[in-house]
């Protein structure tokens, strides 16, 4: 612990020390996460997004339940994010894939909590200018990781050859904007459930204006992967499409695709 204290910042070391915490290893992230009685620490080495995400953070304060930023301090190497904690079972815990009666409704809710939101003074846009932009970053910068993309997505049997044909097939077939607020990583880890109800949404670092039907495909995605065993076990009684019913609405497959073809590239 005195280690891990001795490397804060003296304004965030100081309002940890004493407290126990653990630690969070939950997500794809690559940022160190401690986890307190009623705060979170999140580490992450830069260059990263925490400067959106503690500006989407305080713009979310009072419009949707999700972390408050307590302090925020950046060095030559690192940013360190303290938050509040939001309570409550991530959505991919095993009481509600055992029923998912329960968690379909409250997945639906949680789209329309957010797009709900007027995004009129918005400060962060992530639209596809701006995501294509980052993507072909990466793309150039040999960062994908294509071990961890979807079985059909690349290779010899796969639909690309590689990231950059990906690339140049989401540069050509980019469909037509409807802006909404987005999560930016709307999966089942990153919405919190207690007492029957959505308590807050976590992970805010790709929050802001973009496509409506991005938070869509990740989540269905998300369900989709909780259910048929991708993460190590098989939950019965699941249609995914039962999402979509819930919200009312016919998925739009084309949409759908494109954004989880997006999301290989990062």
């Amino acid at each position: 612990m005195d280690n891990f204290l001795n490397s804060l910042p003296d304004k965030i070391r100081e309002i940890v020390e004493g407290k126990s915490y653990t630690t969070d290893d939950i997500g794809k992230s690559g940022s160190k996460v401690y986890i307190f009685e009623d705060m979170v620490l999140k580490i992450t080495d830069k260059p990263c997004d925490d400067k959106d995400a503690v500006e989407m953070m305080r713009w979310l304060e009072g419009k949707i339940p999700a972390p408050q930023v307590i302090a925020f301090e950046e060095d030559d190497s690192k940013s360190y994010l303290l938050m509040t904690r939001i309570r409550g079972k991530i959505a991919c815990d095993k009481y509600y894939l055992e029923r998912p009666e329960e968690l379909v409704p409250l997945l639906s809710k949680s789209v329309k909590m957010l797009q709900s939101i007027d995004i009129s003074d918005c400060p962060v846009v992530k639209d596809l200018d701006i995501e294509l932009e980052k993507a072909a970053y990466r793309v150039e910068n040999g960062l994908v990781d294509i071990s961890d993309a979807e079985p059909d997505t690349f290779g010899e049997n796969g639909r690309f050859r590689d990231p950059e044909d990906l690339l140049s097939w989401l540069y050509a077939n980019r469909p037509s904007y409807e802006p909404v607020l987005s999560h930016g990583d709307l999966c089942l880890p990153n919405i919190l459930i207690e007492n029957g109800d959505i308590s807050g949404f976590i992970d805010m670092g790709n929050c802001g204006i973009a496509d409506k039907w991005e938070d869509m495909a990740m989540l269905y995605r998300s369900l989709r992967h909780n259910f048929d065993g991708t993460y190590g076990k098989v939950y019965p009684g699941l249609d995914p499409d039962s999402f979509f019913e819930e919200l009312g609405i016919e998925p739009d497959r084309e949409k759908i695709d494109y954004y989880i073809l997006l999301d290989e590239l990062f």
